[in-house]
């Protein structure tokens, strides 16, 4: 809903703006922007059954907004092989459009995490709810140990974990790791932490109640730029409104239909914070 209805509200702005929806295997985003099937997707860049990546960004009846469709990939799909999502990753680096979303699925399996880790602008939703905040902050380490492997060899990744204690859950994972690679070899160390300087995370609160904390986001946005080594900024609060679930069972988008709601009013002030 939200990676629809930023899109929308970024292309009034007169930005070309593209929504790729990766979430294979689970796709629903087409529902959000009322696109209807063209048969023309992901599935037919991936079967080469089209040449070129550009060949399945089919324009919406939304002026600037267009669209990449996995509705009609297989539920395997969620499972791609590697040569697949280097293909896609690839694909979506040369596009030329001012904004690029893509929307993925939730946890924290390889590939998605990849493709999260295609831009360094990565943009994240959580709700007030513990589990939620929790499965964010379980998302950030996850994304910090991808990272950590990737630039890492594989042998000097398993020499380094051998000696560490990684059971639990704890927040402290990621550092012990790159704390141990500095002491090996300073120069390695050096880099992990520039690299995930590097990295500026975005997020927003969602579906915020009367009774929740405003400050929340506010709050997560501290303990994140305290404890981790990346970029953190909090971008608003999105208020819970039935008319979103009105508008996702009319299959008409939110932002079109209920401009005038505050829930809309906060989509337009995130939107015009990401347009700066």
């Amino acid at each position: 809903m939200i990676t629809a209805n930023l899109g929308v509200l970024l292309a009034r702005q007169g930005k070309r703006v593209v929504l790729v929806d990766l979430d294979l295997g689970a796709s629903n985003l087409h529902t959000f922007i009322e696109q209807p099937d063209t048969g023309r997707g992901l599935e037919s860049f991936l079967g080469k059954s089209v040449d070129q990546f550009s060949e399945v960004v089919m324009p919406t009846k939304i002026p600037n907004l267009f669209f990449v469709s996995s509705r009609n990939c297989l539920t395997e799909a969620a499972n791609l092989h590697t040569a697949h999502k280097l293909k896609i990753i690839r694909a979506i680096q040369k596009l030329d459009f001012d904004y690029v979303f893509m929307d993925l699925g939730a946890g924290t399996n390889f590939n998605m995490l990849d493709f999260f880790l295609t831009s360094k602008q990565g943009f994240f939703v959580c709700t007030p709810e513990p589990t939620s905040i929790e499965n964010s902050f379980n998302f950030i380490k996850a994304v910090y140990f991808r990272v950590i492997k990737k630039t890492l060899k594989q042998n000097t990744f398993n020499q380094v974990i051998r000696h560490l204690d990684l059971s639990g859950n704890t927040m402290d994972q990621s550092f012990r790791i790159i704390n141990a690679v500095t002491k090996q070899d300073h120069e390695k160390g050096a880099l992990l932490r520039e690299k995930l300087k590097g990295f500026h995370f975005r997020f927003v609160v969602n579906q915020l109640r009367r009774n929740d904390d405003p400050s929340l986001g506010s709050k997560i946005e501290k303990v994140c730029n305290r404890h981790f080594y990346s970029k953190f900024t909090f971008l608003g609060n999105i208020r819970f409104d039935d008319k979103i679930h009105d508008s996702i069972l009319m299959r008409k988008t939110f932002i079109t239909n209920y401009s005038y709601t505050r829930s809309a009013n906060d989509l337009a002030r995130i939107a015009r914070s990401i347009n700066i």
